[in-house]
């Protein structure tokens, strides 16, 4: 077998991409090494879920969860606080989430239906 036939019979055998997952207990992005959820799994997640974005909060809210434990089991001392572990799971979401936000001219409608 040649160098270049090698390398192609290496190629098919190679496993496919990781994903942008979760690796625990460390709560790391298992292909870039980012805290999970890193930039990518952010975009795949809000395309994921983007008809049922409600889901989406209930899969964070438990990995959320699960990522204090785990985190607190390794070391308390690192864990870190409770707003920034819930912003890294649970607020990036509500910011790009379209259904959760108020826009102003929702709130003056809301006004003005209500007088």
């Amino acid at each position: 077998m040649t160098g270049p036939q090698r390398r192609l019979a290496a190629n098919r055998l190679a496993p496919a991409e990781v994903e942008h997952l979760p690796m625990r207990p460390l709560w790391l992005c298992r292909r870039c090494g980012q805290p999970w959820p890193c930039g990518a799994a952010k975009l795949a997640l809000l395309a994921e879920y983007r008809e049922v974005p409600v889901s989406l909060f209930l899969y964070l809210a438990g990995c959320l969860h699960d990522a204090i434990d785990d985190l607190h089991r390794l070391n308390p001392s690192v864990t870190g606080s409770a707003a920034d572990m819930f912003d890294r799971f649970l607020g990036w979401p509500a910011r790009h989430t379209h259904v959760y936000r108020v826009s102003t001219t929702t709130a003056v409608s809301i006004e003005e239906a209500s007088s």
